[in-house]
């Protein structure tokens, strides 16, 4: 693939490459759908499996054993994750219902914004499900370390490096 040559800046130094995509606004909204599409797969296969499993535990032996604070967790994991689905699995009803209709740009800054809510929604029911697990694993000390660790692993991954990388590698357009 040929890239294109790049002329240097007043100040000498390169500009970022060039994405050499001249495209209608109709346009970018489908490839930013189809892009928002193929992220919300991960996403909704993630809260749906740990869902699943959430749904299930509740009609385990052990289950019954939990103390307070665990049944506690397992109430707010549960309630979270099932609310997680929402914002995960709206874009598509949105985008059902607002089909043909002219408004593909709104609809995809409206469904990106329910999928970023959707992902903290996600982070916060995985670390909850954790912190349960680990609490009937290991004592409650080794629970919360690990937990801890788990959840800046997961800010730093999903939040903290994307955000970097954003405002790192994202030109300044004067306008």
């Amino acid at each position: 693939m040929a890239r294109r040559a790049e002329s240097p800046t007043p100040s000498g130094a390169l500009p970022g490459p060039r994405d050499g995509r001249e495209e209608s606004p109709e346009e970018r909204a489908d490839r930013m759908w189809a892009d928002l599409l193929q992220e919300l797969r991960v996403a909704q296969t993630g809260v749906q499996i740990l869902l699943g499993v959430l749904l299930i535990a509740v009609f385990q032996p052990l289950f019954t054993d939990l103390g307070d604070t665990d049944r506690a967790l397992y109430v707010g994991a549960v309630t979270l994750g099932a609310a997680t689905a929402g914002p995960l699995i709206g874009p598509v009803s949105l985008h059902r219902l607002v089909a043909g209709r002219h408004i593909k740009p709104q609809a995809v800054a409206l469904a990106s914004l329910m999928t970023k809510t959707g992902i903290v929604m996600l982070a916060a029911t995985v670390v909850l499900t954790l912190l349960l697990v680990l609490r009937i694993a290991t004592d409650d000390a080794l629970a919360l370390w690990l937990t801890t660790g788990i959840t800046v692993w997961v800010a730093a991954l999903w939040f903290l490096l994307p955000a970097w990388v954003r405002r790192h590698y994202t030109r300044r357009h004067p306008t």
